[in-house]
């Protein structure tokens, strides 16, 4: 395994390393150069330098460029050690429920609560509003039809939480699932299924509901006049 090279007092890879240890969000190259009095280039090289240096030396936590900037994670070989030690929020503790809605919303994006509905087959204002509360989702504007319904799309925290640079990086659909039945709910439900096929779907049951009540009134009316 090899050593980490010893840093000189006062030397910028130190500097960014204590910025980074008091950093909750991932930072821009631009941010930490700015607060470190270099230029973006001289940041982000020694940024990429860390980063590799971490790599090789087999450390126990990684420097990772996310979500536009760069933030100190963790190793992954130590995640079930950590999580036992810390309480703190893990993807793995989100229901099924949770999970299903954030895959919809994450590939389907911006979608609508009734968008998600639609593909899960059930009622998902709740299971929003705790991934809203959770900072993982966020009301991205609104429809300009279907009475501006709002639009949900997923949040920068989101990126960071799956070590993901930006939405190009999404994973299969399949790797949000924990066990082979989300897996195959995930298959049935959102592979080779459009949002807008499955509200036409909904759209055209509703509209014969609303032709049946329509047909039922019509001969209720018939009937009490009738009966005049």
């Amino acid at each position: 395994m090899a050593d980490l090279s010893r840093m000189e007092s006062g030397s910028l890879k130190g500097l960014l390393e204590a910025l980074l240890l008091v950093s909750d969000d991932s930072v821009p190259a631009t941010v930490l150069a700015e607060a470190a009095g270099v230029q973006p280039g001289e940041a982000a090289e020694a940024l990429a330098e860390l980063a590799a240096e971490y790599a090789d030396a087999n450390r126990g936590f990684q420097l990772r460029e996310v979500a536009g900037g760069w933030r100190l994670y963790t190793h992954p070989a130590y995640h079930d050690q950590v999580a036992s030690y810390v309480l703190s929020w893990d993807t793995r503790r989100l229901s099924q429920a949770a999970l299903e809605t954030l895959a919809v919303i994450a590939y389907h994006q911006p979608v609508s609560r009734e968008g998600v509905r639609a593909i899960r087959g059930v009622n998902s204002d709740g299971v929003i509003a705790s991934l809203r509360e959770k900072g993982l989702v966020r009301e991205v504007g609104r429809e300009r039809d279907r009475g501006g319904a709002q639009l949900w799309g997923t949040t920068r925290l989101f990126l960071e939480h799956f070590g993901l640079r930006s939405l190009r990086e999404l994973p299969p659909l399949e790797d949000f699932a924990p066990d082979e039945e989300s897996k195959r709910f995930i298959r049935e439900r959102l592979s080779g299924r459009s949002i807008a096929s499955t509200l036409e779907e909904t759209a055209a049951d509703m509209d014969d509901e609303r032709e049946l009540l329509d047909d039922y009134e019509r001969d209720e009316d018939g009937g009490a006049q009738a009966d005049e």
